[in-house]
This record gives C-alpha cells, sequence and structure tokens, in this order.
C-alpha cells in the first residue's frame, strides 16, 4: 500500500518532517543516507537539502532529478510523531485516499451522515474531515 506524501518540511541537522495524505506524520532522518550512497551526500552542499519538494502525485520526494526517496521509505522508517493534526484531512485528500467523488462526501455532510462540528468542520472554503469517520464510514482508504 502506497503512504502518498502530502507535504514535506526540511528541518534542522538533516531530518524531515513528512506529512501524509492519512493524516500521519514521522520525522525521517536523512543523515543515515550519507554513508549508504554517495548521491545524498550532495544534499550537504549549497543548501540543497532545503529544496525539498513532493513528487507529483505524492508517491515520494525529491531534490532534483538524481536524489529522491519514495513514499513507502519514508512511511516505514520514519520516526510517527503526534501533532495537534493528526487524524485531519482535507475533503481534496479524503477524495483521494478513499476513492470518493467530492460530491459523495458534501452529500453525507448535508445528510448528516459526517456531523458537523464532530466530524468535519469548515474553515474559510476548506472542509477538513477526521480520518475516523472516514473509516467508520467508508472503510480503510484504498
Amino acid at each position: 500500500m502506497f503512504h502518498k506524501v502530502r507535504n514535506v518540511y526540511p528541518l534542522e541537522d538533516y531530518c524531515l518532517l513528512v506529512q501524509f495524505i492519512d493524516g500521519s506524520s514521522k520525522i525521517y532522518d536523512v543523515k543515515p543516507l550519507f554513508e549508504w550512497r554517495d548521491v545524498f551526500k550532495t544534499l550537504q552542499k549549497n543548501d540543497l537539502f532545503y529544496d525539498v519538494v513532493v513528487d507529483v502525485g505524492g508517491y515520494g520526494i525529491s531534490w532534483n532529478d538524481d536524489v529522491d526517496l519514495s513514499c513507502d521509505e519514508l512511511y516505514e522508517n520514519g520516526k510517527e510523531i503526534r501533532t495537534p493534526f493528526d487524524g485531519l484531512i482535507s475533503m481534496a485528500d479524503a477524495t483521494t485516499a478513499w476513492g470518493l467523488n467530492e460530491s459523495t462526501l458534501r452529500k453525507a455532510i448535508a445528510y448528516g451522515k459526517l456531523k458537523i462540528g464532530i466530524d468535519v468542520c469548515k474553515y474559510g472554503k476548506q472542509w477538513v474531515i477526521s480520518v475516523s469517520s472516514l473509516i467508520r464510514e467508508y472503510g480503510n482508504p484504498k
């Protein structure tokens, strides 16, 4: 199963904060890779480490055409951390992870299947949904 990446943030001491679309967050330490492959040593030069981006589709992260990591590597070898935002995802991420149409989720909110203030909350124009309510109503993500 792919654990697609939503966001990645470079931290001090060559660590990354990686947020996944399932609402989990992990800290991934890049330093051990410097000894594993020479290509990762380039991250220590010219602040390249801070240029990390999420690949299209969330299947990994990359710094350039030569240096990248898969979403599975980040998920399996990252250290899980707790944040106040764990278990919350956007409607767009929910549709991707569960393979649902956005209108399905909007109808679930309108008909009370997903309860406002308990399962979902709207911030401006963005709906935020709890992962636990999605699992309750639609099962585990695809």
